[in-house]
């Protein structure tokens, strides 16, 4: 399929039939796999429905775990998506930004998650932090909210679009955007979240993070080390460097 690399997350579902809705928006756009994140309810016989006989394939393989760090730690791409803006979150991609940039990952042969929220909430500030970039849908003012299946279809529009549209060649990318290297792979989420543990680790001893709320000022490295789609070489470094500080430091110091 198109989209082969490409799997949706979704993140406390309410109701089976959104779910239902989703996985025929995958099987539309060539998005095998489906995630699902501790929903509230699930019923695969009030999903089937909505699904159609093309989605039950995608929604019969689907996926349930109990958390998001778990559904994305093998990921090299993490998107998600938000209608919340301002305050910490910044550089916010639009859909067909997000297209261009998952496009990408899909041609690397690198493995993407795309992530959103339950029907209510959204994503948490905490489940935000496991993405790497967010991705937004401009809508009217009006009427802000999406249905859930909507949301999917046009995100994975977007992606498969630009796979679609220019497959041997790389759309403009979006400003100050670079564009994802080729040779060493790049690394997961899960590599990502262990480097930011360390990195924290070493800040936190450096004295350079302060307040009650670290995680707030880690932020401006977690959208750095986003975008810059850290290769494993690179993740290898800033992990032995992070070593070597607290190393340099001694263990009392550095919270060992």
């Amino acid at each position: 399929m198109l989209l082969d690399t490409v799997e949706v997350v979704l993140v406390r579902t309410r109701f089976p039939e959104n779910i239902g809705m989703a996985a025929r928006a995958c099987a539309n756009m060539g998005c095998p796999c489906l995630c699902l994140v501790a929903p509230e309810r699930w019923d695969i016989a009030k999903a089937r429905p909505l699904a159609t006989p093309k989605g039950l394939p995608v929604l019969e393989h689907i996926r349930v775990v109990p958390s998001l760090a778990e559904a994305v730690a093998k990921s090299r791409l993490v998107l998600g998506t938000t209608a919340r803006l301002g305050g910490w979150r910044k550089s916010v991609l639009t859909a067909d930004q997000a297209g261009t940039v998952a496009a990408d990952a899909v041609r690397a042969g690198e493995r993407v998650s795309l992530v959103f929220g339950s029907e209510d909430r959204g994503l948490s500030n905490e489940e935000s932090l496991l993405c790497q970039r967010l991705v937004t849908i401009p809508t009217s003012g009006e009427a802000s909210s999406l249905n859930l299946a909507q949301a999917v279809l046009i995100v994975l529009y977007e992606c498969a679009r630009v796979l679609r549209g220019a497959p041997d060649t790389m759309e403009e990318a979006p400003a100050g955007e670079d564009r994802p290297r080729s040779g060493a792979r790049g690394i997961t989420a899960a590599e990502q979240e262990r480097l930011m543990a360390h990195f924290k680790a070493m800040l936190l001893a450096l004295d350079v993070l302060h307040g009650d709320n670290p995680e707030y000022f880690l932020l401006p490295w977690r959208r750095l080390f986003g975008r810059a789609q850290l290769r494993r070489h690179e993740y290898d470094a800033l992990m032995g460097l992070c070593r070597q500080v607290r190393n340099k430091l001694g263990p009392k110091e550095a919270g060992e």
